[in-house]
C-alpha cells in the first residue's frame, strides 16, 4: 500500500515537473514574443512620427504655393 502511495506521487511529482518545464518554455517564447512585438511597436510608432513630419513639411510647401499663387491673382486682378 505505501509502495503504491510512493509510486504515485513520485508519478504526480514527474508530472508536475514536466508541466512546470512546459510552462516555463511557453513563458520564454511569450516574453520573447512580447519583445518582438514592442520592437516592432516603436519602430512603427517612429515610422509613424517620420510620416507626419514629412507630411507636415508637405503641407507647409502646398500652403506657401497656394498662398503664392493667390498673390499674384491678386495682383493680376
Amino acid at each position: 500500500m505505501l509502495e503504491a502511495s510512493l509510486s504515485q506521487l513520485e508519478k504526480l511529482v514527474s508530472d508536475l515537473v514536466q508541466h512546470n518545464q512546459e510552462l516555463q518554455n511557453t513563458n520564454a517564447q511569450l516574453a520573447e514574443e512580447l519583445k518582438q512585438a514592442r520592437d516592432d511597436n516603436d519602430s512603427l510608432q517612429l515610422s509613424l512620427m517620420e510620416q507626419e513630419e514629412k507630411q507636415g513639411a508637405t503641407a507647409a510647401r502646398i500652403q506657401a504655393l497656394v498662398d503664392r499663387a493667390t498673390s499674384v491673382s491678386a495682383v493680376d486682378a
